[in-house]
């Protein structure tokens, strides 16, 4: 939003209650560190028939809770507050750590984060201890539903206790899922691919063959939980890919499960031509997102 600024017609509607919740959110998130465009908005909506009630109100507010000294008058204490309410000016950097922390919280706390490391660790243990040469084959195979599952498990009731409060600020719905996905995909994305750089290859697809595919598992969820709530979408999402992947190598006959799994894994991930098609498929998940982004304004769903 740096050298942006809201346009009068689009403050004429939100001053006239014309303007829709998205954008009217949209429009208050910018307001808090834009001191401009606040006054901007704050004299639009006192020349509307609201603002003399607004003034009514306020000034019954303030006499009621603030005890004036003698000297004081109404006018005083009303600019004391409105001093005190003043975003700050526009060359000061906004306070965004603490409410990026708070945003990004869930998506870093409870078993999913654990949850990361002990497949990480467990595919380093099961080359390097175990002896085991198929490590980075289950790893590939693994790996893309990772992140899925770290998105269902960040956003929703049974994720956050403040859910209902989060969900209620401008900065909530597509906005607040996509701060945690991203938070999510930061932190497997670098695990997952260094624990496979680590890990004998015995041949198939390259420790970093997963990360397309992870990305686009995890906004095919995105995009799907406009329709099916995120919880379902992930389960249809990263099932599928387990089920397309694992079931074909645990039903061949002749009991060569790794080297079967390592055939599909270079099926799926393998190649320039693949990598391609799920670049595509990504690019297309994220404008079926864009186009569903208003799913995530309805609390209920998720």
């Amino acid at each position: 939003m740096t050298g942006w600024h809201a346009p009068e017609t689009l403050i004429a509607r939100y001053a006239d209650g014309s303007l829709p919740d998205a954008d009217a959110w949209s429009l208050e998130k910018h307001l808090e560190s834009c001191a401009s465009c606040a006054g901007r908005v704050s004299g639009a909506v006192r020349a509307t028939a609201a603002g003399a009630v607004l003034a009514d109100v306020r000034d019954a507010v303030l006499a009621a809770a603030t005890p004036a000294p003698a000297e004081a008058t109404p006018q005083d204490l009303r600019d004391a507050v409105l001093a005190a309410a003043t975003p700050a000016p526009a060359g000061a950097p906004p306070p965004r750590t603490p409410r990026l922390l708070w945003a990004a919280a869930p998506a870093v706390r409870g078993a999913w984060l654990p949850a990361v490391l002990l497949v990480a660790l467990g595919a380093v243990l099961l080359a390097h201890v175990a002896g085991f040469s198929g490590a980075r084959t289950l790893l590939l195979a693994v790996a893309p539903v990772v992140p899925v599952a770290g998105v269902a498990l960040s956003y929703g009731r049974h994720a956050d206790p403040l859910h209902e409060l989060a969900a209620s600020t401008p900065s909530a719905g597509l906005r607040l899922v996509l701060t945690r996905t991203a938070v999510v995909l930061a932190v497997s994305l670098p695990l997952l691919t260094l624990a496979g750089l680590v890990l004998p290859s015995p041949g198939g697809p390259g420790a970093a063959a997963w990360l397309l595919p992870g990305l686009t598992l995890t906004l095919a969820a995105l995009a799907l939980g406009g329709w099916l709530g995120l919880r379902t979408a992930t389960a249809v999402t990263g099932g599928g890919w387990l089920c397309a992947v694992l079931a074909p190598a645990l039903a061949t006959p002749d009991g060569a499960v790794a080297r079967h799994l390592s055939d599909q894994l270079s099926a799926y991930v393998g190649g320039a031509a693949t990598q391609g098609g799920w670049a595509a498929a990504a690019a297309l998940c994220a404008v079926l997102l864009a186009a569903r982004r208003t799913a995530y304004d309805r609390l209920e769903r998720f």
